[in-house]
C-alpha cells in the first residue's frame, strides 16, 4: 500500500458538507464512501488542455487518461491548496493560479481492482504559463499529451475505455463554464 493510501480524506455528503474522515483507503473500498476530491485542467495558450495517461502502478484506473492532476484534500484542507500540492508532486509545477469551474458527483467501480471512486469532485481550470514544461512523476504519470477540447469530445465518444471514467463528467462542468471551449 502507498503511503498516499494511509492519508485521511474529508467525507461528504450529497451537497458537499464535511460528516468525517477516512483513510483514503477505506474511501475507495467497495461500496465506496463519498468523499472530497479535486481534478485540474491545465490549458495552454492555444486552448488545449493537458491530459495525463495514469501509471501502471495505480490501485484506481490504472493506464486510463485522464485530466492534468487529480487528488483528495486533506479534511478542512482549501481544494486549491491540496491542488498546488499534487500539481507539485505530479508534474513539478508550482504557483499556478487555479479557478473553481464548479463540481461533479460521481461512482465508478474499477473492474479490474474493484476499487471505488465515489467522489465529490472540484473541477479547477488554470492556465500553464508559456516556457514551463512539466516534469511527470513516473510512479503517477505514464504519458503527457495536449488534446484540443473538440478532438477530446470526439475521442471520449469514440473509445470511452481508454479514458478514466470521470474525465468526461469533469471535462462537461469545465466546458460549460469556459462557454464550450
Amino acid at each position: 500500500m502507498s503511503v498516499r493510501e494511509g492519508h485521511l480524506v474529508e467525507l461528504v455528503d450529497e451537497e458537499g458538507q464535511a460528516v468525517g474522515s477516512a483513510t483514503v483507503s477505506r474511501s475507495h473500498q467497495a461500496p465506496g464512501l463519498l468523499h472530497r476530491a479535486f481534478s485540474v485542467f491545465l490549458r495552454d495558450a492555444e486552448g488545449r488542455v493537458l491530459l495525463q495517461q495514469r501509471a501502471a502502478v495505480k490501485t484506481r484506473f490504472p493506464l486510463r487518461w485522464g485530466n492534468t492532476c487529480c487528488g483528495h484534500p486533506q479534511p478542512g484542507e482549501a481544494v486549491t491548496v491540496a491542488a498546488d500540492r499534487r500539481l507539485a508532486e505530479e508534474l513539478a509545477v508550482r504557483d499556478i493560479p487555479l479557478t473553481e469551474a464548479g463540481t461533479y458527483t460521481y461512482r465508478a467501480t474499477d473492474p479490474v481492482t474493484g476499487r471505488v471512486e465515489y467522489e465529490y469532485d472540484h473541477v479547477l481550470f488554470g492556465t500553464l504559463p508559456e516556457g514551463v514544461l512539466p516534469r511527470p512523476d513516473p510512479d503517477e504519470i505514464a504519458e503527457l499529451r495536449w488534446v484540443h477540447p473538440s478532438s477530446l469530445r470526439a475521442e471520449l465518444s469514440a473509445a470511452p475505455e481508454l479514458y478514466a471514467p470521470w474525465l468526461a463528467g469533469v471535462f462537461e462542468v469545465l466546458t460549460e463554464r469556459s462557454g464550450g471551449r
